[in-house]
C-alpha cells in the first residue's frame, strides 16, 4: 500500500532549498526538482507556463523581489493518489499539496501593486504531481486581490462575507508529514464526493427545499468557510447560506460543470482542483451587471472533516481571470484608479 513518504519528502526537500534561494537562483533550484516537461498552471495574469526557467523568471523572480525576506507559512500538507485516475499506470497520479501563506515585506512593486514596505501574506495552495522523483506539474493558485486589499486596494464591490487573514485548520493537523491512517483518508474523500454529488444536483431558483437544511446533509453545524476575497470567509451553516451560498446561486444564470484534474484526501484532509471546475454566466453576482457571456471559474478547495461531514474549507478562485473574460480587468481598473487619485 503506498503511503506517499516518499513524495512528501521530495517536496520538503524542494521547499527548504527553493525559500532559502535567492531570486536569481530560482530557475535552477526549480529545474533540480522538475521534470523536462514541467507544467505549471497559476492565476490571472499567469495561466500556463510549460517550463522551470519560464515559471522561475514570469512568476517566482518578481514576486520574491518584491517580497523580502520570504517565509512559507503552511497550514495544511498532505499527498494522495488521484481518486480521479485509479487507472494510471503504476498508480502515477500522486499529488503533493501545500497550503498556508507566503509572508514578506512588501517594498517592491508587483504586478502593478504599490509596495507597503509593511508586512503582507499572500494566500496560496500548490498541487505538485510527482511521479519517479521529479515533479512532473504543478498547479499554483493564490490570492492577489487578497494581497490588494493588504496594500489598501479594494478590488471588488462590497462583499458579502467577512475580509481578514484567514487561518488554518481549527484542529492545528493540518501538516501530515509523517504517515497517516488510509481509513481516514477514505472517510474524508467519501464526504467529499457526496458533497460534490449535492452541488451538481444544485438545481437552482426552482429549488423546493430550504438551503441551510440541504448543506447539512454535507456540512457539520460550525463549519468554516474561507472564501477568497471578493467573498470573504464565513461561519456556521445558516451564515454560509445568507452570505455565500444563497447570493452566489441567485447570482449564477446558467453553470456548466467540466470536472475536476485532481480530488485526493489524506487523513481528516483532502482537497480538488479543476481547470476550469466550471463555466457560469453571471446574473448581478458579486455586484457587477449581469451577462449572457459564460466564463471559467478554476477553482482549488481545501476541506477538513469531523465525523462524517466537512466541518473547515478553504476556497481559492481566479475571479481577476473570470471578470477579466467578462470585459472587467479589476487588476488593471484598480491601478489606474489607485494611480490618478495619488
Amino acid at each position: 500500500m503506498l503511503n506517499y513518504q516518499a513524495e512528501k519528502e521530495l517536496v520538503r526537500a524542494f521547499y527548504e532549498e527553493f525559500d532559502a534561494a535567492d531570486p536569481d537562483q530560482l530557475s535552477d533550484v526549480l529545474s533540480g526538482y522538475t521534470s523536462e516537461d514541467y507544467r505549471w498552471r497559476g492565476y490571472y495574469p499567469f495561466d500556463k507556463l510549460t517550463n522551470a526557467e519560464e515559471v522561475a523568471k514570469e512568476f517566482w523572480q518578481p514576486l520574491r523581489e518584491a517580497l523580502q525576506p520570504v517565509q512559507r507559512r503552511m497550514d495544511i500538507f498532505m499527498a494522495g493518489s488521484n481518486s480521479l485516475k485509479s487507472d494510471a499506470p503504476d498508480n502515477d497520479d500522486i499529488w503533493v499539496v501545500s497550503m498556508g501563506h507566503l509572508l514578506g515585506l512588501f517594498d517592491k512593486a508587483w504586478l502593478g501593486i504599490a509596495p507597503t514596505r509593511k508586512m503582507v501574506m499572500l494566500r496560496y495552495c500548490e498541487f505538485h504531481r510527482v511521479s519517479q522523483g521529479k515533479i512532473t506539474e504543478t498547479a499554483m493558485y493564490f490570492d492577489i486581490p487578497h494581497l490588494m486589499a493588504q496594500a489598501g486596494l479594494n478590488p471588488f464591490p462590497d462583499q458579502t462575507a467577512a475580509q481578514l487573514v484567514q487561518p488554518g485548520p481549527m484542529t492545528h493537523t493540518g501538516l501530515m508529514f509523517d504517515e497517516q491512517d488510509p481509513e481516514e483518508g477514505r472517510k474524508t474523500l467519501a464526504a467529499i464526493d457526496y458533497m460534490v454529488g449535492e452541488l451538481k444536483s444544485w438545481r437552482g431558483s426552482d429549488q423546493s427545499e430550504p438551503l441551510v437544511e440541504e448543506l447539512r446533509r454535507s456540512w457539520n453545524e460550525d463549519m468554516l468557510w474561507w472564501g477568497p476575497t471578493g467573498i470573504g470567509a464565513t461561519y456556521t451553516i445558516e451564515r454560509y447560506a445568507e452570505q455565500h451560498a444563497g447570493p452566489f446561486r441567485t447570482g449564477v444564470k446558467d453553470r456548466t460543470f467540466n470536472g475536476h484534474v485532481c480530488r485526493m484526501a489524506e487523513g481528516e484532509f483532502g482537497a480538488f482542483f479543476g481547470w476550469p471546475n466550471m463555466y457560469i454566466k453571471p446574473d448581478g453576482l458579486m455586484g457587477y451587471p449581469k451577462s449572457d457571456k459564460s466564463g471559467e471559474l478554476c477553482v482549488i478547495d481545501v476541506y477538513r472533516r469531523s465525523g462524517d461531514k466537512l466541518s473547515e474549507n478553504w476556497i481559492f478562485i481566479d475571479l481577476l481571470k473570470f471578470w477579466k473574460q467578462q470585459g472587467i480587468d479589476v487588476l488593471a481598473e484598480k491601478l489606474n484608479s489607485s494611480q490618478a487619485s495619488g
